[in-house]
Order: structure tokens, then C-alpha cells, then sequence
């Protein structure tokens, strides 16, 4: 028995019933798994350049703040931020160089942060590490850039589901 187009995750292939949940479960796994190996691939190429005095999480987070300036808040809204603490994160990036943080003129209670030079520089061996791979995926052909593309799609309707899902949830 199959479900209907319309209930495949991802494409128009159909999913025979009996294997959608274990399918279901497989991906979850493999997210968290992916999330956890971009981790130790991060803090590899960080300890390899010599910038071991900051973590794998505080390097994601500097990367997501790039070239923006704005509140802790609008960090975790945006979901720029995987973790539990950014408070904790930012705290010790500021302590460290990496970020630097400055009250709002016009709402004394609001910080604004943004990057120094020092996390400019974590910043852009993130971005070296992921154009490396990028280049090395597509001339090994693990994975093609159409099976690309449906897989972000993939992955962005299971995001919409949960947001969704927590949004009208009560």
C-alpha cells in the first residue's frame, strides 16, 4: 500500500506505508547526526588554522552573524542558532574578541552585537571550509545539484510542518 503523492516528504515518489515511519525516523537521525558531524568537521579545520580557544557552536554562531548587527533575541528568531544557550555563547565570544556588543541608544536594556576582525577571520574559514567542500561534492558527484535542491526542499517543508505544527499547537 502506498500513500498518496500529495504525502511524500520529498518529490512526487510514493512511499509504501509500512517504510514511511522507519524512513521518517532514519532522516531525523541522520539530520542530528550531519548536525553533529558539521560539528566536528568545524572544530577540526578551527584546531588545524591554530583557533582552538573557540568552539565548534560559537564558530556556527559567528558565522551566522556574518556581516549583520543585531540583538541575541533576533539571533534566535532568525534561527541563525542551533544550541541552548546562545546567551552563554555570546557571553563568552565577547570575552574572547570574537563579537562585540553594544547598548542600544534608543532601549538601554538591548545589546547589539556584531563581529570584530578576530571573528571576521573564524568567520572566513568557515566560509573557506564550506566552498572546499562544496567544490569537492560536486566534482566527486556525492550529490548532484538537483538531488540538492530537493532535498532543501525536503528539509524546508519539515521545517514549515513544526513551525506550523508549534505554532497552532495549544
Amino acid at each position: 500500500m502506498s500513500l498518496p503523492a500529495s504525502d511524500a516528504l520529498i518529490g512526487k515518489e510514493q512511499v509504501p506505508v509500512e517504510h514511511s515511519k522507519s524512513t521518517f525516523l532514519e532522516c531525523l537521525q541522520l539530520v542530528e547526526r550531519l548536525h553533529r558531524r558539521l560539528l566536528d568537521v568545524i572544530k577540526n579545520r578551527l584546531d588545524s588554522k591554530g583557533w582552538s580557544d573557540v568552539n565548534a557552536v560559537q564558530a556556527l554562531l559567528i558565522y551566522n552573524i556574518a556581516d549583520h548587527e543585531m540583538t541575541a533575541g533576533e539571533l534566535k528568531t532568525r534561527g541563525y542558532y542551533l544550541g541552548s544557550n546562545v546567551s552563554y555563547n555570546l557571553k563568552k565570544l565577547v570575552e574572547l574578541g570574537y563579537v562585540s556588543h553594544t547598548r542600544s541608544e534608543h532601549d538601554r536594556r538591548s545589546v547589539r552585537i556584531a563581529l570584530t576582525e578576530k571573528g571576521i577571520e573564524v568567520r572566513n574559514i568557515l566560509d573557506e571550509l564550506y566552498d572546499d567542500h562544496l567544490a569537492e561534492i560536486v566534482a566527486d558527484q556525492v550529490i548532484g545539484a538537483g538531488e540538492l535542491a530537493v532535498l532543501r526542499r525536503g528539509l524546508r517543508a519539515l521545517e514549515r510542518f513544526w513551525a506550523d505544527n508549534l505554532r497552532f499547537a495549544s
